[in-house]
C-alpha cells in the first residue's frame, strides 16, 4: 500500500436483510457533509447519475449516511465519494469493513418485483462501490452440473411464475440470432425448475449463448443469473470446466453481469 493510499478516508458498510446500507466513515478525521453515489458511466460518456446521502453523527462518534431500500439504483455500478463541503472537489472512498452476512443466503428468500439488489464490494483499484441490478423479474441459478455431454441448471424465477408455453431460450448473441429452446422441468411451485442443454446441439453455433425463460407464452424473456448472495462479480470465481463435443468445447460461465451463458469455441 503506498503512503497515499494510506491516508485516504475509508468507509465501512453494513448490508441489512431489508436491504438497506449503513455506510460508516471510518476515519474521524475525515470530515465531511454527504456520500456521494454516482453510476459509472459507459466509456467516453459524460456521468448522468448522482444520488447524494447526508452524513449524520453516529453512536460511536464517527458519521454515518444511510441508503434506504426504497431507493431506486438502476442497474450498473456505482462509485462511492466524499463530498466535504459544498461545491468541493469530491474524494474516492476506500473500503472498511464491509458486513455482508445479511445477503449470503439471498438465494433461500423469495424476492418480489420489481427485483432490486444492492451488493458494496471493493473495486480492482481498490475503491469502494455498490454493485445494483434492477430487474423485473429474475431467474436465480441454484446449480449447475456438468457431464461430457450435458449441462444441467436449476434455478428459482422471482417475480414470476412459470405457466404453460414456458420455455428457456439459448440466444447466440452474435450472427443471426440463432435461438435453441428447452423445455424446463417445472417443481410443484411453479418458480423453481431445471433444463438440460445438450453440448451437441450448440455445437453448430460458435460464439457465446446467453440463457434466458420465458415463464409463459408470449411472455417476455427474464434472464438467468445469479445475483442473490454478496459476490459482485462471479466471472472470474465461478469457473467452469470445457468440455468437448465434435472439436468444439463448450462451457458455461457468468458474464460480468453474472447472467448465465454458455460458450462454444473450436477446441483446442
Amino acid at each position: 500500500m503506498s503512503a497515499e493510499q494510506a491516508v485516504q478516508p475509508r468507509v465501512g458498510c453494513v448490508v441489512e436483510t431489508g436491504g438497506r446500507i449503513v455506510f460508516d466513515l471510518v476515519s474521524k478525521s475525515a470530515e465531511g457533509r454527504q456520500l456521494l453515489l454516482r453510476l459509472r458511466p459507459k466509456k467516453g460518456q459524460p456521468e448522468k447519475v448522482v444520488h447524494v446521502l447526508d452524513l449524520e453523527p453516529a453512536d460511536d462518534g464517527g458519521r454515518q449516511a444511510v441508503l434506504d431500500p426504497n431507493t431506486v439504483l438502476v442497474e450498473g455500478r456505482w462509485d462511492v465519494y466524499l463530498v466535504r463541503e459544498p461545491e468541493a472537489e469530491r474524494q474516492r472512498l476506500r473500503p472498511g469493513l464491509r458486513d455482508l452476512r445479511a445477503l449470503v443466503d439471498g438465494h433461500r428468500r423469495d424476492w418480489e418485483a420489481p427485483l432490486a439488489v444492492r451488493v458494496p464490494y471493493a473495486t480492482a483499484d481498490g475503491y469502494l462501490a455498490v454493485r445494483s441490478w434492477l430487474r423485473p423479474a429474475h431467474a436465480e441459478v441454484d446449480g449447475v452440473t456438468i457431464t461430457d455431454r450435458s449441462t444441467t441448471v436449476g434455478a428459482r424465477l422471482h417475480g414470476a411464475s412459470l405457466e404453460a408455453g414456458a420455455a428457456v431460450c439459448l440466444r447466440l448473441r452474435s450472427g443471426d440470432g440463432l435461438v435453441r429452446e428447452v423445455e424446463p422441468r417445472v417443481e410443484e411451485d411453479g418458480r423453481s425448475f431445471s433444463f438440460t442443454v445438450d453440448h451437441g446441439e450448440l455445437a453448430g453455433g460458435h460464439g457465446v449463448w446467453d440463457v434466458f425463460v420465458r415463464p409463459a407464452a408470449q411472455a417476455p424473456l427474464v434472464r438467468v443469473a445469479r445475483l442473490l448472495d454478496d459476490v459482485a462479480g462471479r466471472q472470474e470465481v465461478f469457473v467452469y470446466p470445457t468440455t468437448t463435443v465434435n472439436g468444439v468445447g463448450v462451457r458455461p460461465c457468468y458474464t460480468a453481469d453474472n447472467d448465465l451463458s454458455v460458450e462454444v469455441k473450436k477446441a483446442g
